[in-house]
């Protein structure tokens, strides 16, 4: 640890914000430099699509830490600044303002771009969401809008739709997938959530895509592939997203859908990657992965502090991930490949409270607890079995 004197984080996120801390944590008294593009001070993302939609919660609550810690902490915060390249070779991080950063170490932290349709996106009345200026403009159109339709029903956008439902909006659910969530868990358990979504009102139009957003202006509706056509005074688009990793294009860093990393995080000596950028290989899978989850943020980012300050182990977390949908939480642990079989272990599908058990090529790879924490925790066990 003799030669790390500085360490530079790029994303002021879950993950970036994680890897300063443990950091200093672990002891490290060197510079620690956290980058980000956004004004505000780093943020939880998952309350934005669920408590900040439904104004159950203040923005300022989704806030990891005041103004005091960082100063305590003694974390550099660079705010409303972008990360623009590297240089490897220097070891620099070139910014927006002109100005270079030197590092010993890098963490590459800087997340994931929603993805956007290829017309009708600059329309007033359409939205994306993943930063809290989004949600906060997200929340401010439904405010006045009577229809809304989310393109998209994963994790983002089935959590969208059931908060403005909630709110009493009148609200379309529409993805090409034959079933919400299908991608994430399967044809049988997206058809039962897609019934959850039903039972509560929403019109949910799966197997069908977009052809256009209607409006002079400002979004008026959404016409369908199959030629029906939704009104709409709100659109939220959530078709999922893309690693943010253009300005690293041409740095030497390796790139694809993510920053390639070996088993402990690293992606070239002294670069690491965190977050929902990060795409490593994992040694219990034997796999590589990419997991846009919060927990993984957090873990990864805690794996990566610890390996850039002399404790190398490979990261091989259980990835763990969850979405409140109306009454439902759904919650999940390990791998969902799509060809996976999924049984119901416990429970019942009809009473909305079940785990199953995801099984590929004749291993257990996944559970997944739909109102049923406590047997889940119980079954997770069986994925950490030799």
């Amino acid at each position: 640890m003799s030669d790390i004197n500085r360490v530079v984080v790029v994303g002021a996120s879950a993950a970036g914000l994680t890897t300063a801390e443990t950091l200093r944590r672990e002891g490290f008294d060197g510079l620690v430099t956290l980058i980000g593009d956004e004004l505000h001070l780093p943020y939880d993302r998952p309350p934005l699509s669920k408590q900040v939609l439904l104004g159950t919660w203040e923005p300022e609550r989704t806030s990891f830490r005041d103004d005091a810690t960082y100063q305590r902490l003694e974390i550099g915060l660079r705010l409303g600044v972008a990360a623009t390249g590297v240089d490897t070779g220097a070891r620099t991080v070139a910014l927006s303002t002109g100005d270079r950063v030197p590092y010993d170490r890098l963490v590459i932290a800087t997340g994931v771009r929603p993805a956007e349709l290829r017309a009708g996106h600059e329309l007033a009345g359409v939205h994306v969401m993943r930063t809290l200026d989004d949600a906060l403009a997200l929340q401010a159109g439904l405010a006045r809008a009577t229809s809304v339709v989310v393109v998209g029903a994963g994790f983002l956008g089935s959590e969208a739709a059931a908060a403005a439902r909630t709110l009493g909006k009148d609200v379309a659910l529409v993805d090409m997938a034959p079933v919400p969530m299908s991608r994430q868990f399967g044809d049988e358990l997206g058809g039962w959530i897609g019934d959850l979504h039903r039972d509560n009102g929403v019109d949910v139009r799966t197997g069908v895509g977009v052809a256009r957003l209607l409006g002079e202006g400002a979004v008026t509706g959404v016409e369908l592939a199959d030629g029906s056509v939704l009104a709409a005074d709100v659109v939220l688009v959530a078709i999922g997203s893309v690693p943010a990793t253009d300005w690293l294009v041409g740095s030497g860093i390796p790139l694809d859908d993510g920053v390639l990393c070996d088993d402990m995080c690293e992606a070239v000596p002294g670069v690491y990657a965190a977050g929902d950028v990060a795409r490593w290989h994992h040694r219990r899978f034997g796999v590589r992965m990419r997991v846009e989850h919060r927990m993984n943020a957090t873990e990864q980012a805690m794996a990566v502090a610890k390996n850039i300050l002399g404790e190398p182990k490979p990261f091989t977390p259980v990835p763990y991930f969850w979405t409140d949908q109306f009454d439902a939480r759904i919650q999940a642990y390990g791998m969902f490949p799509p060809d996976a079989k999924m049984t119901v272990a416990q429970g019942d599908p009809a009473d909305r409270k079940l785990v199953a058990h995801y099984h590929h090529e004749g291993a257990l790879v996944g559970v997944l607890g739909w109102n049923m924490p406590r047997e889940l925790r119980a079954a997770r066990a069986l994925l950490l079995e030799d």
